[in-house]
């Protein structure tokens, strides 16, 4: 099935809290709201206005500031339309005009004939410009679902793979009830933002801080252990799959090699935990994080074990130990 497409009508109804909010308004060329916004890039059409429409990004979303306003209004006083005519003869997805600021009667008519939507707000132009980027780049950036729990352990999101059954819930769940937080449940929708960060949450914000826990069914994270117990978006810095103990595998006992899996072209830590009654999972993965968050500064406890154990064979203490003092063997 095809990706719904991003549309002007979709812009509008953004709710993006605090200083990510556009303040945006239809002001013109409503019919225009289906049009689609195909790429994050913007534009300022100053040169455009000019009769300069060579390389010009007509698939971008238009920004007016105080400049192109104050060169429209000369247009409108000189009464020339010839510019304005060419530039929406292009197929352009919006025009925002920030400040407050209002487009001349002709910019208007001409935008209401072709069917361009004219939004305002309140933002100055530089402002705008870093919100609309920043909204963009989410919007824009690749993604795909993965299933899973996404937690928050010690600062470090950690995504829990595995099969059906195996225990991630349960886990997840004992993790919140020691302090931790939890991102979503079931499926997890990640996003490469800036090429190198995935960030992932719930496919439906709604139901996303819902638990289900087999033989208990659906619990409410938020209602039960309050609000401090969820977060919307986390950085997924390390993988943990979770999986049947298996007698015949060998497992690392040494962490000096460390696996990765790659998702939307980033890579990922990730280790792997077996699971058998009486092994404290919880435990476990809040070590891991711990020792994650060691490794990012730049400490890593496998290699500087490995590095001691080859300094005390070298000292000849190793020898000394397993052969004792006498030089006749």
């Amino acid at each position: 099935m095809a990706e719904k497409k991003f549309t002007v009508l979709d812009l509008l109804e953004l709710e993006l809290p605090g200083h990510d909010a556009l303040n945006l308004k239809c002001i013109a060329g409503r019919r225009g709201l289906p049009r689609a916004l195909t790429v994050q890039e913007i534009n300022r059409p100053g040169l455009a206005l000019s009769g300069f429409y060579e390389l010009f990004q007509a698939d971008r979303l238009q920004i007016f500031g105080r400049g192109e306003t104050a060169y429209l209004q000369k247009l409108h006083k000189e009464k020339t339309t010839d510019t304005l005519v060419k530039f929406f003869q292009s197929e352009i997805p919006c025009c925002v005009f920030t400040y407050n600021l209002e487009p001349t009667e002709e910019f208007r008519a001409l935008a209401e004939e072709a069917c361009c939507p004219l939004l305002q707000t309140d933002l100055p132009s530089n402002e705008f410009s870093n919100r609309i980027i920043r909204a963009f780049t989410n919007i824009f950036a690749p993604h795909q679902t993965l299933h899973g729990v996404l937690v928050e352990v010690y600062g470090i999101g950690i995504l829990l793979n595995g099969h059906s059954g195996v225990g991630k819930s349960e886990t997840a769940l004992e993790l919140v009830e020691r302090g931790h937080r939890l991102v979503a449940d079931d499926i997890i929708e990640i996003r490469c933002v800036n090429g190198n960060v995935l960030l992932g949450r719930g496919v439906n914000t709604t139901i996303s801080h819902h638990m289900e826990i087999r033989g208990l069914g659906i619990i409410n994270i938020s209602q039960l252990y309050g609000v401090g117990a969820i977060r919307d978006q986390k950085e997924i810095q390390l993988i943990v799959q979770l999986e049947d103990w298996d007698s015949g595998k060998a497992y690392d006992r040494l962490g000096t090699e460390q696996k990765y899996k790659e998702v939307l072209g980033v890579k990922v830590p990730v280790i792997e935990i077996p699971v058998r009654p009486g092994r404290n999972l919880p435990i476990i993965i809040e070590a891991a994080a711990m020792n994650e968050r060691l490794k990012n500064m730049g400490y890593n406890s496998a290699k500087e074990f490995n590095q001691n154990i080859l300094k005390w064979i070298e000292t000849g203490d190793a020898q000394r130990t397993y052969y004792g003092n006498d030089d006749s063997y």
